[in-house]
């Protein structure tokens, strides 16, 4: 019962964390899509893409293999393990950060600016993700959350200032002018100083978790990135954020599946470390509860009043709105599929979960571009629903692969004389 308490809370600041965070990207999203427009939000919704893209780089090679391997240990392991891992982030932003910064003005347009702004802020941005997995790894869930709510409260004179200046690159600056507030304050929560130095000697040691998660992290930020660039040349880029503006509708549930492993993994660790015979059913449980919860908030989207919907979204609530249902379908799919992912991950089992988001991003972006070019922006959202359905089918099947194989290792076979 104790130990049953104390997951309860962690999984209580988790569920608090990522409600501050659904509340930041809702506000962000609105924000913009009332002040510049239909257009500029697409051009808007391209740098978050490009974002999430880096950030789950930075995720593979830094906080995911310390989530893993350093959840729950002792205070001077997961110290020095922070350090280098916080590190680990802020080297990825100011080296990709630099990249855009060379990007952006061959771009031009609206498009370049936007990314030059997005190379300011990355590191800030990913520095700032690093302390809230950092936290969560060592059960200090509490912390996490202070760090987010410091960063929602940051964001509200950063976004008055842009709306003065009204462009994409000021919006860009202020989201990560408000990230950079709160990265600073994890250093003073934590007591510790990332150690960009120590990114090398980082990487060696985890590097047979790290390469694996880089490539199924970029796998899964790159399909959607893909889908984006291919929906805004086959449609238009209006259509980009049509998309964006039905993701922001359900932006609760898709901000707690791109946080997942900020608690689940790390819980579900504990879990396999306790009772290996119960992660099956915590990952089901994981799982149903997440997509009966998105299929209820689909449900109560669909009764909201257009006036209301057009209060919230603009003249992007109209054609968003009619994508409600296979947004939904879509995100309670991602759902299932998420629960047999924190398993495969508390099991270490890198190969089966490459695989399974290799698989998964196929089917996204064949759904994706192949709904488009049948049936444009709703053809896609139908594409997108029905493939994470199916590749929710392909994480759950190995899984129990993977959990069979820990059972047999854990397990030897006794040969009889």
């Amino acid at each position: 019962m104790t130990a049953k308490r104390a997951m309860a809370g962690r999984l209580s600041w988790g569920l608090a964390d990522q409600a501050v965070c659904s509340m930041n990207n809702f506000a962000v999203g609105i924000y913009v899509a009332r002040s510049l427009g239909l257009t500029a939000f697409g051009v808007f919704s391209l740098a978050w893409v490009t974002y999430g893209v880096v950030l789950n780089i930075s995720r593979g090679l830094a906080t995911d293999p310390l989530v893993v391997r350093f959840s729950g240990v002792p205070d001077a392991s997961w110290h020095t393990a922070a350090a280098r891992s916080t590190g680990t982030a802020l080297g990825v932003g100011g080296t990709i950060g630099a990249a855009c910064l060379v990007a952006g003005p061959a771009l031009g347009g609206s498009v370049g600016p936007a990314f030059a702004c997005l190379g300011v802020v990355l590191p800030t941005l990913l520095l700032q993700d690093a302390w809230r997995f950092s936290f969560f790894a060592a059960g200090t869930g509490r912390k996490a959350f202070t760090n987010d709510l410091l960063a929602t409260v940051a964001l509200v004179p950063a976004m008055l200032v842009a709306a003065r200046v009204d462009t994409v690159a000021a919006f860009v600056l202020a989201w990560g002018a408000s990230a950079g507030v709160a990265a600073a304050y994890g250093c003073l929560q934590s007591g510790i100083r990332p150690r960009p130095a120590g990114a090398r000697e980082w990487l060696r040691a985890h590097r047979d978790l790290g390469s694996r998660y880089l490539v199924e992290n970029v796998s899964l930020s790159g399909a959607a990135q893909l889908r984006a660039y291919g929906l805004g040349a086959i449609v238009g880029v209006g259509a980009v954020g049509v998309v964006r503006g039905a993701e922001l509708l359900l932006g609760p549930f898709l901000a707690v599946l791109m946080g997942l492993s900020l608690v689940t993994v790390a819980e579900a660790v504990r879990v396999l470390r306790r009772a290996p015979h119960r992660l099956r059913v915590f990952c089901l449980l994981l799982g149903g509860g997440q997509a009966a919860a998105a299929l209820l908030w689909g449900a109560a989207l669909l009764l909201v009043p257009d006036r209301f919907g057009e209060l919230v979204l603009g003249g992007v609530w109209h054609s968003a709105s009619e994508l409600i249902v296979p947004a939904t379908l879509g995100v309670a799919g991602a759902s299932l599929g998420t629960g047999a992912a924190a398993g495969l991950r508390a099991l270490a089992a890198a190969r089966r979960s490459l695989r399974c988001q290799l698989i998964a991003s196929t089917f996204y972006v064949g759904g994706g571009l192949g709904g488009a070019v049948v049936a444009g922006t709703v053809g896609s959202a139908w594409g997108v629903a029905a493939a994470t359905l199916g590749s929710s089918a392909v994480w759950w099947l190995h899984l129990r692969s993977a959990l069979r194989e820990h059972h047999h290792i854990s397990i030897p076979e006794v040969r009889t004389p």
